[in-house]
């Protein structure tokens, strides 16, 4: 096999830190703004501002955490076998992140010149991180890293999850009972789900809120 198709085997973390509300919002910038965003030698600073959310979220989980791929206004990333966060300090890599997010999107939304409706909505962008664990290879596709395997796809399936009906409207990490037992996190505060999905066994999650 040619070296540039050389994969590794690896087990460990897998992370999702996704931003909420941030297609909406910049849906209602560009319907506000449509001409100045047609015609503007520059793209609009609702596109800086998610540059300087994600910026923020993957300096905030580092080291515990390194990224592995940006996924439009989110961010995955993982923790080999060997770096593996364990106990509190998982959860307060997840709670570090989400201050920082906020303190970055309050200072964003000072900065923020418009005060039409939509660009008003700046304030409402949340977070919320699905924590899962499990095998996945580490595949160079085209000069580029991609994290591939049937966890990485659990995890990303479990953005589409029920978190809501158990805590409302707040931001919140999901954390699989595998990353739960794998990386010794505590469950006190946490409840307790199972999110089924096709072609899949049930998943038991527990959820935090973080807010």
């Amino acid at each position: 096999m040619s070296s540039m198709f050389q994969a590794t085997r690896e087990r460990g973390a897998l992370l999702l830190a996704d931003i909420s509300g941030y297609t909406s919002f910049l849906q209602g910038v560009a319907d506000a703004h449509h001409a100045l965003i047609v015609e503007a030698p520059e793209p609009p600073p609702a596109y800086a501002v998610l540059s300087q959310l994600l910026d923020t979220m993957v300096t905030s989980i580092a080291p515990t955490f390194r990224l592995a791929k940006f996924e439009g206004d989110a961010i995955f990333a993982i923790a080999q076998a060997d770096a593996m966060p364990r106990g509190e300090t998982v959860l307060a890599c997840l709670r570090g992140c989400y201050a920082s997010f906020r303190d970055r999107l309050a200072t964003a939304g000072s900065e923020w010149t418009c005060t039409c409706t939509a660009c008003a909505r700046i304030g409402e962008l949340d977070l919320k991180f699905v924590l899962h664990h499990g095998d996945f290879v580490i595949q160079q596709i085209a000069g580029r890293e991609e994290i591939l395997g049937p966890d990485v796809n659990i995890v990303h399936r479990l953005l589409k999850n029920h978190a809501r009906e158990l805590i409302g409207r707040k931001p919140y990490a999901l954390v699989s009972d595998a990353a739960l037992a794998a990386l010794d996190v505590p469950a006190e505060g946490m409840l307790a789900a199972v999110e089924s999905y096709d072609d899949t066994p049930p998943v038991p999650v527990h959820v935090l809120a973080l807010a």
